[in-house]
């Protein structure tokens, strides 16, 4: 089977689509990754901590911190509030919070953050198994990074997803796909053909001795 033959193959076009996007998703998470100089270049908002200046449902756009004495800090509601930053929560490090830093600090060389969400009453404080850090401000070695930019409701997306039932809503639609592409092209191709032997058909019959009926 030569190239021109396969190309005309709708599973092998198929597959081919699948196989794109799922490398262009691939490219571009990694390239974000890089661009953001981040681990977590996109996070969904998960609770309504920070409302009302994030949502539960947003999409977050997260740029990693070089300079740790670059971020501002300052409580919300200021005429500049702190920047919004996300970190690894010191009792739970594969959870992710996003709150404000309201006040910073270095000790020994460290940078300390006191951070609070802006729907919460009172600031965070923070401690790991072994240490409870100095007035429960959270270590610079925690943050992932802090948040540049919002898409409303987007994040639902990716909410929904981390549940059995939105990974079982998006294999459906992923089965649904593929079962059109392999059933509409099909179909398509029976109608074409269908008319062009009718208009073959209709082309002998009209034609006789040099002249149109």
């Amino acid at each position: 089977m030569n190239f021109k033959t396969l190309w005309k193959n709708e599973y092998f076009k198929t597959i081919l689509l699948l196989a794109i996007i799922l490398l262009s998703v691939v490219a571009f998470w990694f390239g974000s990754r890089a661009i953001l100089a981040t681990e977590y270049p996109f996070l969904a908002v998960a609770s309504g901590s920070m409302v009302p200046t994030l949502q539960v449902g947003d999409l977050i756009v997260v740029q990693g911190i070089s300079n740790f004495s670059e971020v501002w800090a300052a409580p919300y509601g200021t005429n500049r509030p702190g920047d919004i930053i996300v970190f690894h929560k010191p009792q739970d490090p594969d959870e992710l919070i996003v709150h404000r830093a309201i006040a910073k600090e270095k000790i020994n060389g460290t940078w300390y953050f006191k951070t609070k969400g802006d729907a919460n009453a009172t600031p965070d404080s923070w401690y790991n198994s072994t240490t409870r850090f100095p007035e429960g401000m959270l270590p610079q070695q925690y943050v992932v990074g802090k948040v540049v930019a919002n898409v409303p409701y987007l994040g639902h997306i990716a909410l929904t997803l981390r549940k059995p039932v939105g990974i079982f809503i998006l294999v459906l639609i992923l089965l649904a796909l593929i079962a059109l592409e392999f059933v509409f092209p099909q179909s398509s191709k029976e109608e074409e053909e269908a008319s062009e032997t009718e208009s073959s058909g209709f082309s002998d019959a009209s034609i006789y001795k040099g002249y149109i009926r």
